[in-house]
């Protein structure tokens, strides 16, 4: 079995000062394949040179829409070179946040057009963030007409909304999320997707699977979301873990 965490955050030193260590229980607990988006452009370098040093992990550098206060122009202009040098699977994690009501709205749509722009023109695939923002998002890739598809990070939203996502090229990730029993809701949704529709993360450090909870998540509790899933949708895990894998290896680019 081979899984893929198609979106963890093991670039940041302050939570994962044992990259190696972490990076080595992720493999034994056979995610083989880990992908680690961007958040702010002071994080590049180190997030680009681990992907550069180990097999198996891969870059999707981004400008996320939370952390406005540190982004400049010329982030984006660092993020087109880096788009067109290649060595980067997607950009990411973009997207629209409207739950924290005092993030500009206005300066987080240029933001995610510009990126979209970017992703658009180096045919590169996106990791869309979205909170209480679904429509919009959905509104702005059918504006730009954007095609290269991507992967919308730990859904949160309608089983209508996910459809939509799904009829542009994205795949829906879930998360620890689907292991409380009190998520119905996002639980129902991962129950009735098409099984081309789904991938898995952790999106370590955080959202922890209920067995972990008040824990620092890790890749190496992925199999947990993995069998939650496979629980949900009645299959066995071995399909769950076989189609889950392409997917994500397919909307990435990734070789097989």
């Amino acid at each position: 079995m081979e899984l893929v965490d198609t979106h963890c955050h093991l670039d940041i030193e302050e939570c994962f000062p044992r990259f190696r260590e972490v990076l080595l229980r992720a493999r034994a607990a056979s995610v083989h394949t880990l992908i680690f988006p961007g958040v702010d452009q002071a994080r590049w370098q180190r997030l680009i040179g681990l992907c550069r040093q180990e097999e198996g992990i891969y870059a999707a550098p981004g400008l996320h829409p939370l952390y406005l206060s540190r982004h400049r122009p010329e982030h984006l202009e660092e993020l087109e070179v880096l788009a067109r040098r290649g060595g980067i699977v997607a950009i990411g994690e973009i997207g629209l946040d409207y739950f924290v009501e005092s993030i500009d709205r206005t300066a987080q749509q240029l933001l995610f057009e510009e990126q979209l722009r970017i992703a658009a023109s180096s045919q590169l695939p996106i990791l869309l963030h979205v909170r209480k923002a679904h429509d919009r998002v959905l509104a702005t890739l059918r504006k730009k007409r954007f095609s290269c598809g991507g992967i919308v990070h730990a859904f949160n939203g309608s089983l209508q909304q996910a459809r939509q996502f799904i009829q542009l090229g994205f795949c829906i990730s879930v998360c620890g999320t689907i292991t409380y029993n009190r998520a119905r809701r996002i639980r129902g949704i991962a129950s009735e997707l098409p099984q081309e529709a789904l991938v898995l993360e952790t999106d370590a450090p955080d959202i922890p699977p209920a067995s972990h909870r008040g824990e620092s998540n890790l890749p190496e509790f992925l199999p947990e979301i993995l069998d939650a899933l496979a629980t949900l949708r009645g299959e066995p895990h071995e399909l769950t873990a076989s189609y889950t894998t392409a997917n994500a290896r397919r909307v990435l680019g990734l070789a097989g």
